[in-house]
């Protein structure tokens, strides 16, 4: 799963990474252990044209009568077909850049936390769904996205079963296409990065609160120092 993530990159890096053609959102402040809800940079397609903007991390679905259950996750084997992710799956898929996300060991394993990174250093950038909802009382448009995860691979395998999606750039315009609705056709184009690419380290137990909130969270700690 992806329950905590690192963004820091200010909004002229995203835009030129992404090539895209409008912005949408002001810099987001450096997060380095961004929380559900928290605001997220986003890149989405209208008509072709590439959007970088902001929402907030935790999908409502458009149809939800309030905003008390927000979904940040969305496993990669139903997306297609579960209420809360369909519509979004099919017209709304998104991309969501990442310094590299944390991740826990099973509780059995004393629930170590771990900073997972690409090792060439540059953005994650996973796959994600978008919604947006109406709020009934003040009718303004809110606008929340989910991270789409599948079983781990490589190194992660060893922290824990589930991991976010991290996708190839060569499948970001097809994925970003608001005009391919073909369920089948969508999924096929999750396609991660290399697990080999990718790296961890442990970490200090600080970053399991949220009051937490620093470069110093994703430094390297020996397990012996965690209490």
């Amino acid at each position: 799963m992806c329950g905590r993530f690192s963004i820091t990159g200010d909004v002229d890096f995203y835009a030129e990474y992404f090539g895209v053609d409008e912005v949408l959102t002001d810099s987001l402040e450096p997060n380095w252990n961004v929380a559900p809800t928290d605001p997220v940079y986003v890149v989405s397609e209208t008509e072709g044209v590439r959007k970088l903007g902001s929402m907030r991390w935790g999908l409502v679905p458009h149809w939800a009568k309030d905003t008390r259950s927000i979904h940040i996750n969305a496993r990669s084997e139903t997306v297609a077909t579960t209420s809360a992710f369909r519509d979004s799956f099919s017209r709304k898929r998104c991309l969501i850049p990442a310094d590299g996300f944390y991740e826990w060991e099973p509780p059995e394993d004393g629930r170590t936390p771990h900073w997972v990174y690409r090792a060439d250093g540059y953005p994650m950038v996973f796959a994600g769904i978008w919604a947006s909802r109406l709020d009934p009382d003040t009718d303004i448009w809110h606008r929340t996205c989910s991270i789409i995860t599948a079983d781990s691979e490589g190194t992660i395998s060893r922290i824990h079963d589930r991991m976010p999606v991290a996708l190839v750039p060569e499948v970001w315009e097809a994925w970003l296409d608001r005009e391919l609705r073909d369920p089948e056709a969508a999924r096929g184009l999750l396609q991660p990065i290399d697990p080999e690419s990718i790296m961890e380290h442990i970490v200090s137990r600080k970053v399991n609160s949220v009051k937490n909130n620093g470069p110093e969270l994703r430094e390297k700690t020996e397990p012996e120092t965690l209490f």
